[in-house]
């Protein structure tokens, strides 16, 4: 069986290297696989850039975002989120034709790279793994509470707009029009996101089924961890609270906004000498943020290797997003050992199991998070049970060899049916 992923870019991005995983996964289990990507940053010979991340290819890469989003520019009061139009068109049917995979399986392929309506001219099994909500909306990404994709879109919060007939609308009516006689199904990481799609107006009538992302545990493992903060130069006599870049503090939906005064309530209450914080992604910044405790930050941390060693560095994971598919980084974070606290949303649920694994705290109750983490790191021995579990967990549910079966099966029945259909016409 050959099968081709589609993904905007290889390895750069939550998304990509879910996809990426999926596709080692493949590898492991001897599936032909490739992917087909806006952009390649790896060396791996098989994943196909209409793009190179240098040079003329990362210039026509960005020209192409520039002119996708060119539409909101008449949306001066728009929220500053991810919002896709996907109205470019593109030439990839011809290079997938030249592949003549058996299978295709759409992973996020946003930023200029797919026209809505070029995925009508496949004429192969296709499979959409959905990494958001995009696929069924009319643009956004995330709904951030407006139901209105359950309808047909328009009057749109993110556009800032009150028109029913808006890009939003636009957008949707165009998904409507391209696929309605299209014949694919839907994976999505959680069932949350299941549940998004079955009650979408797009997606309702669709097969949807939910297969979980997938990470490597042999790469992400738990480390000792006087060695792994001895090797990032981290205290030895602290506990240490771990997150993911600063950069979230302009997306709302990260949650940063309720993560800082839940960090200052803990520090009021008396765990200011005890904890320090661990930031990676970001490199101090000349006024940092006040979290009522001593921060270190890592930068960015680009291979695989140091991220597991900054994992089982670290005594907690916080995860404070207000709505989340199957982050990537939880599914790291368990691997690595490192119990979890995120509020009890999205996918949350799926990998962290109340008080068994980590904390779930309610949404959005900064006290119930503050509480979470001091319950996390409370008692010693509760904290080694909460790490062990949360290694098992990722071992019995979220390896790559696990998923690429899971994907192949499906695959495997989609292309049976797709010849009994041949036959039969």
């Amino acid at each position: 069986m050959k099968t081709l992923l589609l993904s905007t870019s290889d390895i750069k991005g939550g998304a990509a290297r879910a996809a990426n995983r999926l596709h080692h996964g493949f590898n492991k289990i001897s599936v032909e696989s490739k992917i087909l990507s806006q952009v390649k940053y790896s060396q791996d010979s098989q994943v196909i850039g209409t793009q190179v991340a240098s040079g003329i290819g990362q210039a026509i890469t960005g020209l192409r975002l520039t002119l996708d989003q060119l539409p909101l520019k008449i949306y001066s009061d728009r929220v500053e989120t991810t919002y896709s139009p996907h109205w470019l068109p593109d030439k990839i049917n011809s290079k997938i034709t030249k592949l003549n995979p058996d299978v295709i399986n759409l992973h996020w392929v946003s930023s200029g790279y797919l026209q809505i309506e070029t995925i009508t001219k496949f004429n192969k099994p296709l499979v959409w793994t959905l990494h958001d909500m995009w696929a069924f909306t009319g643009g956004c990404h995330y709904n951030q509470e407006c139901e209105r994709y359950t309808s047909s879109c328009g009057a749109c919060p993110q556009l800032g707009s009150n028109r029913d007939w808006d890009l939003s609308r636009w957008v949707w009516q165009r998904k409507t029009k391209a696929w309605k006689n299209l014949n694919f199904t839907v994976v999505t990481p959680s069932v949350w996101l299941a549940k998004c799609a079955n009650q979408s107006s797009l997606f309702k009538d669709r097969r949807v089924e939910v297969i979980p992302n997938s990470l490597d545990t042999d790469i992400y493992r738990p480390i000792n961890k006087k060695v792994a903060r001895e090797l990032l130069k981290l205290p030895q006599d602290k506990q240490l609270i771990l997150f993911l870049s600063l950069r979230t503090t302009s997306d709302k939906r990260k949650g940063f906004h309720l993560l800082q005064p839940a960090l200052q309530e803990l520090s009021q209450a008396g765990w200011q000498e005890k904890l320090e914080i661990m930031v990676v992604g970001v490199s101090r910044p000349k006024k940092p943020p006040e979290f009522g405790f001593k921060s270190n930050y890592l930068g960015t941390l680009k291979d695989e290797l140091t991220l597991a060693l900054a994992y089982s560095a670290a005594d907690i994971f916080i995860a404070p997003s207000i709505q989340d598919n199957l982050p990537n980084t939880v599914l790291e974070a368990i691997s690595c050992g490192t119990p979890c606290v995120a509020f009890k949303i999205g996918g949350m649920p799926d990998m962290i199991d109340h008080q068994q694994n980590g904390y779930l705290a309610q949404p959005y109750k900064i006290e119930d998070l503050a509480q979470g983490i001091a319950w996390v790191l409370g008692n010693e021995e509760r904290h080694r049970k909460l790490s062990y579990y949360a290694r098992e967990k990722a071992e019995q549910k979220f390896t790559l060899e696990i998923q690429a079966r899971l994907y192949l099966s499906l695959f495997t029945e989609i292309l049976e049916s797709s010849e009994r259909q041949k036959n039969i016409v």
